[in-house]
């Protein structure tokens, strides 16, 4: 999948200022698509030690176990809605695209 637009450089610039990893979830009877995750954030963010997902990939169906004070996720699924930090829904009226999160987040 392509990247959202402006996703990577929001990332980029939240990472100066946050701790982030990637929580997601894979198809539970698709096993290639764990794989097909990790090569998707070599592919944007690098694989040495230096990207800023080097061994910050989390891959859950229960996003609520996690902890955090921000979760960005397009869906209530896999525990989103009940992440105990604040679930930010990507997608949605009050967060339509990067632009937007990246603005909330780095005012906070």
């Amino acid at each position: 999948m392509d990247a959202y637009p402006n996703a990577i450089n929001s990332v980029h610039k939240l990472s100066s200022k946050f701790d982030l990893y990637i929580l997601s979830t894979a198809p539970w009877l698709n096993p290639s698509a764990w794989i097909d995750k990790i090569n998707w954030v070599h592919k944007h963010f690098g694989k040495d030690e230096n990207s800023i997902f080097y061994k910050r990939l989390i891959i859950s169906h229960h996003k609520n176990l996690n902890n955090g004070d921000y979760l960005i996720d397009d869906r209530p699924n896999n525990g989103a809605k009940y992440f105990t930090g604040k679930w930010i829904h990507f997608g949605s009226s009050d967060f339509p695209n990067w632009d937007v999160v990246s603005e909330y987040l780095l005012n906070k």
